[in-house]
């Protein structure tokens, strides 16, 4: 774990800001009257009446649908964003500046959760631990010391675990709503691979950051002509040399904005094609013109570029296992002693593998002996491939944990082979559809913050 802050939540929206204050008061709370001294209670008629005045605990300073974002809210995620800055080392955008843009997040993240909920999706209870245990053991630590961790940096647990919770809930709305429906055609394969055949050089990997300002669907004149000004404003800041994470923060409607925009590492057929074009003929720290696309105006920084090896055949791992699921009537003590007698009498007993698999595996693969077949890097979750990457041919692991319960692995064979022209299909099926997905996702946000309601009252007094 490189720093103790760092928590990894794989599987949730990378963006994810968390609340980290206490919960915020009703937003219509008042006080009216003098703060009692020590000692003094608050209906002493003692009290200098002449002294009286309002105290504003809270506010609404804007209205999502059915809900309100309070003022100590949008304060908690500010205070986040500016300690999380700080820590990449961001020099720190204007913070009127910063709260715009924290509050136009608050609002999508709501509109999000409020369809979600209409929607009937609930994570259940055991659900929501699962991943917390996830969380912790990618951070290294037990879920006891998950939660001394956060009570050390002064995050309340349960608040971290709702907030859980949430991404959660909106992963699955994205999934629903989004990623489920995107279609990849066989004629996009047989074109993409074609392309790629065609082309006769390495691919090209570009290092991209981005700032996105947002349109709103049939945006009327003005809005566009307001988003273009800011959006130039943004590109003049950075091209006179200004941090362009900083430049994100302040401006960018993308998720990634307190991340600096960073897109990170990707090849060109990662890249949507908008990017793709623009980069082409860019040096390392160059930033491109204005781009305009269907969801708003962009600029992009070409953080680096550099050549993508074809590289060495790829290691192929045949392995087999056995799983044992836990839930309510399984625990996790019973799932592994049941692993451990199977090893036992596979390496003591010369038991078969296979037939065991067939008889106790609750995996689908359990009619094939347990049989996975040639498994590249990255075919299955993190947990499983650390423990077979770690196995000599023909040896059986102790039970290993995943979040699928607990595997007996066997590794029967080992090879370094190119991709067969199926997996090549498959690969580019994913690379596709990824593209499309991440496009129809800013696409689905834009019309959902469209068609929400929103009265925003940042600059009442």
């Amino acid at each position: 774990m490189r720093a103790r802050r760092a928590w990894s939540m794989p599987g949730l929206a990378a963006a994810a800001l968390l609340a980290l204050a206490a919960p915020p008061v009703s937003a219509q709370t008042q006080f009216q009257g003098q703060v009692p001294r020590p000692g003094q209670s608050a209906q002493d008629p003692s009290r200098p009446r002449e002294a009286s005045r309002i105290v504003l605990v809270d506010r609404i300073v804007a209205v999502v649908g059915n809900e309100v974002v309070t003022r100590s809210e949008l304060v908690e995620r500010r205070n986040f964003a500016e300690r999380q800055l700080r820590r990449q080392g961001t020099p720190l955008p204007e913070r009127s500046q910063l709260e715009r843009q924290i509050l136009d997040r608050l609002i999508i993240d709501k509109a999000q959760l409020q369809l979600a909920r209409d929607s009937g999706i609930r994570i259940e209870e055991l659900q929501l631990d699962k991943a917390l245990e996830r969380i912790a053991e990618n951070n290294n630590v037990s879920l006891a010391g998950f939660r001394q961790m956060l009570t050390k940096d002064g995050v309340p647990y349960e608040r971290f675990r709702e907030e859980v919770r949430q991404q959660i809930q909106m992963q699955r709305l994205r999934e629903r709503e989004v990623d489920d429906r995107v279609e990849v055609t066989d004629a996009e394969i047989d074109q993409f691979l074609a392309e790629a055949k065609s082309d006769g050089r390495a691919r090209n990997e570009y290092n991209l950051a981005h700032v996105l300002v947002r349109l709103p669907e049939q945006a009327s004149p003005e809005q566009i002509e307001t988003a273009r000004k800011k959006i130039e404003r943004a590109r003049a800041e950075a091209v006179a040399g200004a941090d362009f994470a900083k430049v994100a923060a302040g401006y960018s409607d993308a998720p990634d904005a307190l991340q600096g925009g960073a897109m990170g590492w990707r090849p060109e057929d990662r890249l949507p094609e908008l990017f793709a074009k623009a980069v082409q003929g860019m040096k390392a720290g160059e930033v491109s013109g204005v781009l305009r696309s269907p969801g708003g105006f962009h600029i992009v920084k070409l953080v680096d570029r550099r050549g993508a090896a074809e590289g060495p055949p790829v290691q192929q791992t045949r392995a087999r296992h056995i799983l044992i699921r836990t839930n309510e009537l399984t625990s996790e003590a019973e799932a592994q002693r049941r692993l451990a007698d199977l090893r036992e009498r596979i390496v003591t007993g010369g038991a078969d593998f296979a037939e065991l698999a067939r008889l106790h595996s609750a995996d689908g693969s359990a009619a094939r002996g347990g049989d996975l077949g040639w498994l590249l890097p990255g075919d299955t979750v993190p947990d499983f491939e650390r423990a077979m990457d770690a196995l000599k041919i023909n040896e059986i692991s102790r039970p290993v944990k995943s979040p699928f319960g607990y595997h007996l692995i066997q590794v029967q064979e080992r090879r370094a082979a190119g991709l067969s022209e199926e997996r090549r299909r498959m690969q580019a099926r994913q690379t596709i559809k990824e593209r499309k997905a991440e496009e129809a996702y800013q696409e689905w946000l834009r019309q959902l913050r469209d068609r929400t309601y929103v009265e925003l009252r940042l600059d009442d007094k």
